[in-house]
This record gives C-alpha cells, structure tokens and sequence, in this order.
C-alpha cells in the first residue's frame, strides 16, 4: 500500500505522547472556529497535521459529529457542546464560536446522540426524544412550519411525541430517524428524492414514514449531503436521494425518489456506512472497504479521479482489516487497529498534504502519536516499506470522526487497555426491538408468580406490545447469528433460527393470565394484517415463516383474525417472494410443513362445520371467500410438497425426452422416502370431510360447472384432501353415472328399433369358454362399440350355470389376465426378483393385444372388481402422467437401481475405469444380445462425473419409456377407452394402482364387525361364535384363502376391511361343506356341533375356488 507521511513545518508542534493528557486530537479546515481550538490558531485556516484539542472535557468525550460548517459533541454525562459557524443558529447558544461550549437548552437532558447537518442540528435522548434547532429553509427541523426562520435554540419535534426513536442522522438539509419498532421518519429537502417516501413535494415539514420499508428490519441508517441509505440486520443496503455522481451505487446517475436496493452489496457482509457529499463508503464484516460516487477529488481511494457508479473495492486497503470509516465533504479516513495506523484519502486540507488544495487518490498515512510501533524503535515501516518516525507509544484510537472539512480522533492511553471502537458491532442501545427468549422466560416467571389482583410489570407490558405490534422487530427476530448465517438472506437462507423461533413461542403459549394472552393475540392479529404482498426485501418475507409458530394459529377459531388474513397475504406475495418463500417452506423441518397443512386442515373443517356454509339438511355447501383461501392454501402447500418429483432435471431443461414422458428430477435420482415429496400426500387428507358435507353433491356440481355461493370454486377443484376411501367414493358414484346413462341409451336405442323394452341391451354381455378365453373374449368384445364399455360387464362362462352378480365377472379377469400374461404370449417380462412385469421390448403380438390388456384392466376398475396383476407402480404413474423416479426401477429390479445410485453415488475422478460403463444398454432379445445406444455414438461415450446424471436419466427413459413406448400407449388408449373419465384425475398413482389391485391391510377384526347374519344366525349363536374362533386361530394365508373363496379375491378395497360385507345363513345338513356364493358373498355354514368339525370342514371348503355353479 502506498502511503504518504507529509508535515508542514509551519504547523505547531505536536505535543508529544508522554505529556498528553487530552483524549482529542483534531485537524482539517479550521476556519468558522469548526476545530474548537479557539484563538491559538487564529492565523491558519488549515490545519493540517492533527493538533491536540483543548476541551476541558477531552477525556470524557462519547461522540462528535462533524457538519459541513459546525461541529457537535456530547459527553459521557450526556452533555452537548458544540462550536462552528452560528449563522443560523446551529450551535444552540451564542457563546464564542471558536470553542466548544455548552448547549445550556439540552442541560437537563441525558443526550446519547448528536448528529449536524449543513446549518441545522439534531439530539436525541435518552428516552428517545429528539430535538432539533438551526436552518429550517427546508423543513429540515421537522417543526412543521416552512417560515425560514433560524430556531436557535433547541425543540423537541412533536411529530415524534409518541415514539421512541433510537437512532438519527441528518445531511445537508434533510433528517432520517429510526424508532424502536423499526419504522423510518424523514423530512426536510426533498429536491433530489432524499425523503424517500416517492412525495413530488420539494421540502416535507413533518416527520413522514418510509412506507416502502416498513416491514424491513433495519439495524442503521445514514445521510450524505442529498442523499440516504439504511442498513438491514442481514446487511441489505437501499439507497435513495441524489445519484447525478453514482453515489448510491446502483449503476446510473438517475435521482431515486423510494428506496432501492443495492443488489451488488448482498453477499460481502456490509456491516457500516459512511457518507461524503456526493459519495458514499461501505465496510464490510471482513473489514474490506469500498466505494462509489464522487471521485473528482480522490475521495474513492481507487488511484484515480473517476465516478464509480458501482460500489468498487479499495484495493490498496486489501490486506489489512479495517473497523472505522469516516466521511468528510470530499476526503475519507479508514482505521486498521491490528497496525494502531489511520489512513485517509481525497482533498488535501484533510489528508496532511503541502497543500490544501492538493489531492491524494490512495490511502495515505495520517502520522500521530496513536501510532503503534515496538517500544525500542522510533521508526517503522509501512505496509509498502515507507519509513514513518514515530513516537513512543502511549496513545490509542478511540473513534474517528469527519465531516465537511475536517477530522477528529478520540483517542486513550495505552495503560488504559481500552479497545479501539469497532463499527462493525451493532450498538445495543441503538437497535430497533427484537423478540427476546430471556424477557419472554422472564415475562413467564412474573406471571407465575402474580396473585390474581395483580398486573405484570408495566415495563414488560410494553416490551410486549411493542415487539408483537412491529414487522420490523419480528422480521428481525430469530436471526441465525452464529457465524452470521443470517447475512445474505435468500431464496436458500432465511436466516431463521427455528428452533429459537419455536422456543419463544412456545413459552407464549404456556403464559396462562389472561391479560398477557389477550395482548400477544391482538399483537399478532395487527402483525397478520400488516403482512406486505410487495415486501422490500426478502428479510421482510420472515414473517411468514415464524407467525404459523404462534400457538393460536392452531386455533381455528381465530381465524378471522389470524389464519385467514394470513392466507391472503401468501396467497397476494408477488411471484419473486411467493419463490423464495416456497423454497424456504421446503427448507422447513417436515414437521413444521405438516403444521402449515394441519392450520388450514383444521381452519377449513371448523368453517365446513358452520351453518352458514353446509347446510345441514342437504350438506351443501354454500362457498365463500375464507373457504377458498383456506384451500388455495393447501393447494399451493401441495404443489411445493410435490416440486421434489417434476422439477430441476439436470439434463434437459424441458423435462422431456424424445418420448415425451417427464422424466426424474436430480432430486429424485435417489431412492427417497416419500418419492421426492417433502411430506407423504396423505398429510393432506381430510378423513372427516364426508362427516361434514356432501362430497357427491360437490362432485355433481363440479362436473355441471354449476358453483354454490359468492365464490366460483369446488372441493373437486382440490383432489389432493380427498383421502383414497373419498376418491374411491367418487368414482364409484360416477361411475354408476355413466353406466345409468349406457344402459338407459342401449334400452333407448333397441326401443325405437324394436318398440320393445327389453333389458338386455343393459349390460355388456361376454359368454367365453374356460378352454378359450383369450380368443373368445376378441371375439365378444369386437363386436361393441365404445358406448358399450360404459356398461355394467356380465359375464358367463360356457356350459356353466352361475349368473353373474360379480363373482363371475372377478373370477373371468383374473383367469383371463393370467391366461394372457402368460410368459408363452412374449407380452410382458417378469423380472424374477420382485415377481413383477413390465412390457417386453420386442414382441409378437400386435398393438391390439395391449389395447386389450388394458380395456380389461378398466373394466375391472368400471365394475368395481379387484384384480391383483403384477404391475409395478410405475404402470399407474404413466397412466397418469406422473414423473418416474429411480424408485419405480427398484420396484422392478432392485439390483439395476442399486447399481444406477451406485454411479450416482461414487465422487471419484476414478469413477470411469472403477464402472466401465458408456452410453448404452445391452438388452436380451430372445436368446441374442443386442446393444442400444442411449444417445448418438453412447457406444462411444463413456460415463464419468460430469455426466453421469444423464446417463442415468437416459438409462431410466429408456427401460420406462422409449423402448416400450408403443406397447404402453396402446394399453393406455385400451385402458382410457373404459375409465377416462375427469374423476380419474383426482387420484395419485398409489391410490389408482390399490384400486386396481386392492392391498394387503387386513383387520380381520373389522370382517367380523362388518359380517351380517340371516335366516335364523345372529352373532351370539353358538355356531357363529364357533365360525369367528376358529377364523381367528386360522393362519394369514389361510385367512386369506377364505376370502378369496367367499368373495372372489384375496385383496382389501382401497376402503379398507369395512367396505366387504359378508353374509352367513343355516343351513340344516351338517354333512356338507360350507358354501360360497361369491357373488353375493353369502355363506352357507351349516350348524356344526364341534369346534374340531367346524375347523375340519371349512379348511377343506377354502381349497375349492375355481368353478363357479348354482347351489
């Protein structure tokens, strides 16, 4: 680093460090008395090398400010003392000017802050009141009055009265202030936009609010001459005022008139500010320093006398850590502690140049006795090798000060081992409020302890009150401030400490006195109603993540006050925020994203059970605006929970391969629970929603578009709280629909062909052999039309007598299915390790025989009747347009997957030679192996760690999609042909593949529960006691071999064991077996007399389950 070590002879010789007993050294322009030095320098308007000042009270001074013609000071008692220019009474008495002399008007106040502007003066107190005198040309003193009239003395502005501001600042003619609950005041000039509340007046009298920043939490705020910034706690910078030099650092030299933000700032950590005229200087966490605006005068630091319109480093400070920065008119000084050395840069006068009016592009070295250096030696070396003399050390950095035209040192001894000041480090005192875990705990102990005639504390009432009622104070609540992880808040960190979040809130909710919770529930009702749908930052979107802790959200009776606002608010964000805010919804804990969904789930069954929404008589539902935010909400929770399964493939930015089908995201490349979803989707169920209206009446309007209510909407509109039993409901009921409709078509049409009104044009009516089902099953279904298939399918078989009522039609699709999923038909694969199949690659039978396939399969689901094929899920998934993850390979090959997430897995460079593997796919085609290219010249291409993940996806298309691309389509079309109806569309792939196929959760309990006895049996009969001990001591396959007898099929519904009923009647001949009458799921138990008997006959009825005949 170049720096410059000039003296002027001409200047008094500093005192030197030995006998210094004064704690403040001062130089610059030294006219107007600005210096405080009084007449010792009555001769020279610049001073030039720093001269020890001669205030009495130097040893206790707390903080000095320096405006462009005045300076102000306050001591450690509180006191304000000032000197300078007194045109317009900016100095507050009229003593000499050219000393620091006491405002006597602020005497009986505790001062913590001064701050001057060009001819006006700011202070506030210690109780947050602030004060002002000087100019008002502008408004600037915030009286409300524009009468040009100095006020010399000091005011308190009563625009403020009523709060408590914490911090102020002022440039040339205009006034910022930020209060406790971390809104922001100004007033004064506006000519360049300075104000920052977008007002088209050129002066504002009155303390007016930053509307645009009310929700930010800001930890400080700053003023240049015309222009303004502030500070968030997470380091966002917004600028406003005057930029005609780019010294708001957003890249042009156009006036802004509302705060805008300094995106180019975001990740380096700015922790201070410091403003000049036209220019403006940023430090950083790491104590880097830098620039823009004015640099006509060397005031950037950057060698050069350019504008920088962007905020640009120092690179002569690099290096070396910097704590303090102070701007001047046109010069800059910097502080680095570790070396005790201050450097400063820009116009001469203050910068200790041979001239005033010369300038200095760099940091130079501004010598004095604060300089470190070993106690041995009177020299050292600068950090470019420059030799600098120096003293002794005795004195140390205290603080630095500039403005104008000059600069001021605080400094102590040595001895005193007191540390420089660090801007970096927030000042307690001047923060805005924050939500506290200590003052919460503190605020639960109290309320233990009150007698019931007692009131807490006042001054925890209004801690209370104060931080629940501010955006402000919550958005900056919670932060993540180890290693200030809070500090470059986006859409991958929030910033939030959750757990500290959930603690708080949960000490709220154990505070029992009634009073308390009133308050804190007013609070947030008032925090729920200020939710900004254009919040200024992405600080400001905090709020919606720790309001949901609040325990009362749980509380679905608040929700006029809490949960529905809420909803509007998120349902409002704009599409930036609502992105950010979804991806910190997904950072979430999965518990608290079910405690989102369990809010709404819980809001919209307490407005469901309202009688003026479901009518009680009929349980329609009539809608209205909370309903449908109540859902949107949901929906929109649902669509983030399910970003994991469709979103960021990382090898085509479509999503899609040349077969069309949607592919694996990156995310879903590993075997996950829940297949990518944040939560399962039954999180979303609402189990109790039948309870409370009328889902078939909501699915009739749905389909008629014809809504109920103010508000255009439907449950339909949202499947996803629709649990499977619901679903299956629906489609059953439509089902019915469409057949009524089929077979009142059919008997219309033979009607007018014949006038005679037969039934049998009802049914879709297929007679097949057992010795050749296949090719009769063509033949009968050849001979329908598409309209046919709507209706209900009987069935008999050749040669036999049962009439079917079910039980026949089940027994005919397993056996046909089985007969053509036969591996003699070369249709389908099955994969020995899982026992399931998937379409054969290469095949003899045409397209027709996979139409056929999957019409029999929808006709199964059209007639209610489970069939347990060997699909994979994966089946159902494409049915459905659902994504194919890695898991759906397991399913069908553990051990291809597994290899698959091997390559996945494995991060060495090495990974080519370890795997071996290149872009194709051997195949086994009859006998001959065959290699497919998965890409052009695969063959070719191997697999390595940039590519991989495209091996995979590709690897993944091709056994699911493209080399089976025709065969599915055409099972789908067959499949589509008999269920393509809208209500399909309200099922997930898990719950369409249960209804096909039904499952395995038997409660065998809920059988005997559900069974219903006749023609003589009741459930204390001493038979039926019998039947149901034996039953239980049965083995599961045994059990399961018993339901298959009686009802046709070993499955459970997607209802569960409560949606088979069975029936069983006397009969008198114990001698016989028991009979099944699968069609109605009768059994015929006669009335054996002994346990052993009954146990012996029913085990030798359930092997017989494959010729159906009458009884």
């Amino acid at each position: 680093m170049e720096v410059n070590d000039k003296s002027n002879d001409s200047d008094p010789p500093s005192i030197p460090a030995s006998n210094i007993e004064q704690s403040m050294y001062c130089w610059g322009q030294a006219d107007n008395g600005v210096l405080g030095l009084g007449n010792a320098y009555d001769n020279q308007s610049v001073i030039i090398t720093p001269v020890a000042s001669n205030f009495p009270h130097s040893p206790v001074v707390k903080y000095v400010s320096c405006g462009r013609f005045h300076t102000l000071l306050i001591t450690e008692a509180g006191q304000v003392y000032s000197c300078g220019n007194n045109e317009y009474g900016q100095l507050g008495h009229d003593k000499d000017t050219t000393l620091l002399n006491q405002v006597t008007g602020l005497s009986q106040y505790v001062i913590s802050h001064v701050t001057s502007g060009q001819w006006h003066s700011l202070a506030l107190n210690d109780c947050g009141e602030l004060f002002t005198w000087g100019a008002d040309t502008h408004g600037q003193l915030g009286l409300e009055t524009l009468d040009n009239k100095p006020v010399p003395s000091p005011r308190r502005v009563k625009g403020l009265a009523s709060i408590t501001v914490v911090q102020a600042c002022a440039g040339y003619s205009h006034c910022l202030v930020l209060t406790n609950t971390g809104e922001l005041y100004s007033w004064g000039n506006n000519e360049y936009g300075q104000i920052g509340t977008n007002s088209s007046s050129p002066a504002v009298t009155k303390p007016t609010r930053v509307e645009s920043l009310v929700s930010l939490p800001i930890a400080s705020i700053f003023c240049g001459a015309n222009h303004s910034f502030v500070l968030s706690k997470s380091g966002a910078v917004y600028g406003w005022g005057k930029n005609t030099c780019g010294q708001l650092g957003l890249n042009d030299e156009q006036n802004k008139f509302v705060p805008n933000h300094l995106k180019s700032l975001r990740s380096i950590k700015v922790k201070y500010i410091s403003c000049g005229e036209d220019y403006s200087v940023f430090l950083t966490q790491e104590g880097g320093v830098f620039t823009c605006g004015d640099g006509s005068f060397g005031q950037l630091g950057h060698g050069t006398l350019t504008n920088e319109l962007l905020p640009r480093k120092v690179l002569e400070l690099m290096g070396s850590t910097v704590t303090q920065i102070a701007c001047g008119r046109r010069h800059t000084l910097t502080f680095i502690p570790s070396v005790g050395r201050l450097y400063a840069f820009g116009i001469g006068s203050a910068v200790q140049l041979e001239s005033p009016k010369s300038l200095h592009k760099t940091p130079t070295l501004i010598a004095g006795p604060w300089i470190a250096s070993p106690v041995q030696s009177t020299a050292a070396k600068t950090e470019n090798g420059t030799e600098v003399t120096q003293s002794k050390p005795g004195l140390v950095v205290k603080k630095i000060f500039s403005g104008g035209d000059h600069s001021i040192v605080t400094v102590t001894k040595s001895t005193d081992a007191i540390m420089s000041d660090d801007f970096r480090l927030p000042n307690p005192s001047s923060e805005i409020m924050f939500v506290d875990y200590d003052k919460l705990k503190q605020c639960e102990r109290e309320v233990e302890q009150l007698k019931p005639d007692e009131t807490l504390n006042q001054d925890l009432l209004l801690y209370l009150e104060t931080v629940f009622l501010s955006p402000g104070c919550m958005n900056g609540s919670f932060l993540q401030v180890e290693y200030d992880e809070h500090y470059n808040c986006n859409t991958k960190n929030p910033g939030v400490n959750m757990k500290l979040a959930q603690d708080c809130f949960d000490t709220i909710a154990r505070i029992e006195r009634e009073s308390v919770r009133s308050l804190i529930l007013f609070s947030h009702a008032h925090l729920v109603k200020a939710l900004w749908v254009t919040p200024p930052d992405t600080e400001a979107l905090r709020m919606f993540l720790t309001l949901p802790l609040y325990h009362e959200f749980m509380n679905p009776r608040q929700h006029e006050i809490l949960q529905i606002p809420f909803a509007g608010a998120l349902l409002n964000l704009k599409t930036e925020a609502t992105k950010i805010l979804g991806n910190w919804y997904l950072l979430m804990s999965n518990d608290y994203f079910e405690r989102l969904i369990l809010i709404y789930k819980q809001c919209l069954l307490h407005l469901l059970a309202q009688p003026y929404v479901v009518d009680s008589t009929t349980g329609d539902i009539t809608w209205n605006q909370k309903l449908s935010l109540c859902l949107q909400v949901l929906a929109k929770l649902n669509t983030l929970n399910n970003q994991g399964l469709s979103s960021n493939i990382m090898t085509n930015p479509t999503g899609q391969y040349s077969s069309g089908h949607t592919l694996v995201p990156h995310a879903g490349n590993k075997v996950q629970p829940n297949e990518g979803r944040k939560v399962p989707y039954t999180a979303f169920y609402i189990p109790d929603l039948h309870t409370c209206c009328d889902i078939r009446a909501d699915y009739f309007r749905w389909i008629a578009g014809r809504p109920n209510g103010t508000v255009r909407d439907f449950l339909c509109n949202y499947p996803f709280i629709f649990d499977a039993k619901a679903k299956t409901t629906l489609l059953e009921m439509d089902q019915r629909i469409q057949m009524d409709r089929a077979m009142n078509s059919g008997n219309m049409f033979h009607f007018l062909q014949t006038f005679n009104p037969l039934t049998l044009y009802q049914y879709l009516d297929i007679e097949v052999s057992r010795d050749n089902l296949v090719e009769d099953t063509i033949r009968e279904l050849a001979q329908y039309t598409p309209n046919d298939f709507k209706k209900p399918l009987r069935v008999k078989f050749t040669g036999e007598e049962a009439e079917d009522a079910g039980g026949v039609r089940r027994e005919f699709l397993m056996l046909l299915l089985k007969e053509i999923l036969d591996p003699k038909y070369g249709m389908f694969k099955e994969y020995e390790e899982t026992r399931s199949i998937w379409f054969s690659e290469e095949s003899f039978e045409d397209q027709n025989m996979y139409y056929l396939i999957g019409t029999l399969c929808g006709l199964a689901i059209y007639n209610f009747t489970i069939i347990n094929v060997p699909f994979p899920l994966a089946l159902y998934k494409k049915i459905l347009d659902e994504p194919i993850l890695l898991q759906d390979l397991k399913d069908l090959s553990p051990t291809i997957a597994r290899s698959l997430q091997d390559i996945l897995d494995y991060r060495e460079p090495d990974l080519e030679d370890v795997f071996s593997v290149t872009f194709s796919i051997s195949r086994d085609l009859y006998g001959a192996t065959k290699v497919v290219p998965l890409k052009e010249n695969g063959a070719n291409i191997p697999v390595t760690l940039t590519n991989k993940q495209e091996f995979v996806d590709l690897y993944l298309d091709f056994v699911m999609n493209r080399s089976v691309d025709k065969q599915f389509a055409a099972y789908k079309a067959g499949f589509l042909r008999v269920c393509g109806s809208t209500v399909l569309k309200l099922f997930h792939a898990q719950e369409l593949m249960a209804v096909v196929i039904g499952n395995e959760n038997y409660d065998w309990e809920e059988l005997e529960r559900q069974a219903e006895y006749k023609n003589g049996y009741t459930v204390t009969d001493a038979t039926i006691r019998l039947f149901w001990s034996v039953f239980h001591e049965l083995t599961q396959e045994e059990k399961k071999k018993f339901l298959l007898y009686l009802t046709g099929s070993d499955r459970v519904p997607i209802k569960g064991m409560s949606d088979i009923k069975i029936y069983i009647q006397p009969v008198p001949d114990d001698r016989r077996l028991p009979v099944a009458h699968t069609c109605v799921n009768l059994l015929d138990l006669p009335r054996y007399g002994t346990k052993e008997r009954l146990r012996y006959k029913l085990l030798q009825a359930i092997q017989q389950t494959q010729v159906f005949s009458l009884v």
